[in-house]
C-alpha cells in the first residue's frame, strides 16, 4: 500500500487537517493516511498542553467522527526514544510494515525549512515527501531549489505537489483563541 505519513503535535487537531488528509486519498491517490501524534516538534518551544496520549485520544475521538477518512492514527512517535526525529519515525514504520511505501507529507513551511533537520537527504530521497501550500510560502520555488541542490549532488529528490487549499487557521492560533476567551472565533474550525 502506499500510505502517507502525516506527523504532528495536532494541538489541536482541526478541519485544515481534514482537509489536508482527504486530498491525501481523494486526489493524490494514496491507499491510507497514517496521522503520527509527536510528542514534541524538536524545533518549536514546549508550549503543548496536553500530553502526547492525551492528544493521540483526542485525534482518534476526532478522527473516528469521519467514517469518510482513510486515516489510522498512530501512536508509534510516542514510543521512541527522545528526540523523535522524522527519519527515526519513517524508518521504524518501513521496518515494522516492509510491504508497505511510506511518503512523508509536510507544508510549504517545513520543505523550506528540511535541510536542516536530521538526514533530510534520505527523507528525501529514499522517502519523498508529499507537500501541502502554506500561507506565505512558494511551494514551487522552494521545490525548484531543493530539486537543483539534489542534482548537484548527484541525488534524486522525490517531491510532489499537493492539490490541497491552503489552510486558513493554524493550531496555534486556535490555542491563542481559546487562551484570550475567544472560542466562538474559530469553533468551525475544530473537528
Amino acid at each position: 500500500m502506499d500510505i502517507a505519513v502525516y506527523p504532528g503535535s495536532f494541538n489541536p487537531l482541526h478541519t485544515g487537517h481534514l482537509a489536508i488528509m482527504k486530498c491525501l486519498t481523494e486526489r493524490m491517490g494514496f491507499d491510507l493516511v497514517y496521522l503520527v501524534v509527536s510528542p514534541q516538534n524538536p524545533f518549536k518551544g514546549k508550549e503543548l498542553r496536553q500530553s502526547g496520549q492525551e492528544r493521540y485520544e483526542a485525534a482518534v475521538r476526532a478522527v473516528a467522527r469521519h467514517p469518510e477518512l482513510e486515516v489510522k492514527v498512530d501512536d508509534i512517535e510516542l514510543h521512541m526514544p527522545a528526540p523523535q526525529y522524522t527519519i527515526r519515525t519513517l524508518d521504524a514504520l518501513a521496518a515494522r510494515e516492509p510491504e508497505n511505501r511510506f511518503t512523508l507529507i509536510i507544508g510549504a513551511d517545513n520543505l523550506e525549512a528540511i535541510l536542516r533537520w536530521k538526514d533530510p537527504e534520505r527523507i528525501l530521497a529514499e522517502y519523498g515527501v508529499a507537500v501541502y501550500p502554506r500561507k506565505g510560502f512558494d511551494m514551487e520555488a522552494i521545490k525548484a531549489g531543493l530539486l537543483e541542490k539534489a542534482a548537484e549532488k548527484g541525488l534524486e529528490f522525490r517531491i510532489k505537489t499537493v492539490d490541497a487549499p491552503i489552510v486558513e487557521i493554524s493550531s496555534s492560533e486556535i490555542r491563542q483563541a481559546i487562551s484570550e476567551g475567544r472560542k466562538t472565533d474559530i469553533e468551525q474550525y475544530l473537528m
